[in-house]
């Protein structure tokens, strides 16, 4: 047995007490959140956005410019927070962003993948490849979005010896722009 407080619309709160030392928390249609052990913040799942975009096609960008990724397709986005290219969440916290791209191109060198926030640069993630063909770069970065107006989005950057890099999307899993809310603020 465990001590219950439960919310209703008819008597409001009601305790049951024992002496377990747990606590739990029941709504009047009988949902129930047994409360952790826990030392700062307890997160309730239900409070932690996250989404994974991902671009569906190709996009060329020109060389040693960093360019901003056309992310069209979502595998889903459980807070509706993504839209037009870009991340704004509503919930404030720790952000954890991992960016995934792969691109093409004659004289590709040293691609870069980056998380912007607000409009700049705030992580890189570099493959340390210097060929020509297909080269994949990957990073992640942890950032604090303020739930209101901070926003991310996801950008390319390649040297390249001659000629546009293309940024494949072909497949799902080839540029990915993928987050999640790791603790609040």
């Amino acid at each position: 047995m465990a001590s219950i407080i439960t919310a209703t619309t008819t008597s409001g709160l009601t305790q049951s007490a024992d002496n377990s030392g747990v606590l739990q928390l029941a709504s009047g249609t009988g949902n129930l959140v047994t409360v952790p052990s826990v030392t700062g913040t307890a997160m309730v799942s239900g409070n932690m956005p996250a989404f994974s975009v991902y671009l569906n096609g190709s996009q060329t960008i020109s060389a040693s410019t960093w360019t901003k990724i056309t992310l069209n397709a979502e595998d889903f986005d459980t807070n509706n927070n993504f839209a037009s290219n870009r991340f704004t969440p509503t919930v404030a916290g720790y952000y954890l962003i991992t960016v995934v791209s792969q691109m093409a191109g004659t004289g590709l060198t040293y691609p870069s993948v980056g998380v912007y926030k607000n409009g700049t640069l705030w992580g890189v993630g570099n493959s340390t490849s210097n060929s020509t063909g297909e080269i994949v770069c990957s990073g992640s970065t942890l950032v604090y979005l303020n739930g209101s107006t901070d926003y991310i989005e996801m950008y390319n950057q390649s040297f390249t010896a001659s000629g546009s890099v293309t940024v494949r999307g072909d497949a799902r899993t080839q540029t990915v722009m993928a987050g999640v809310l790791v603790r609040g603020a």
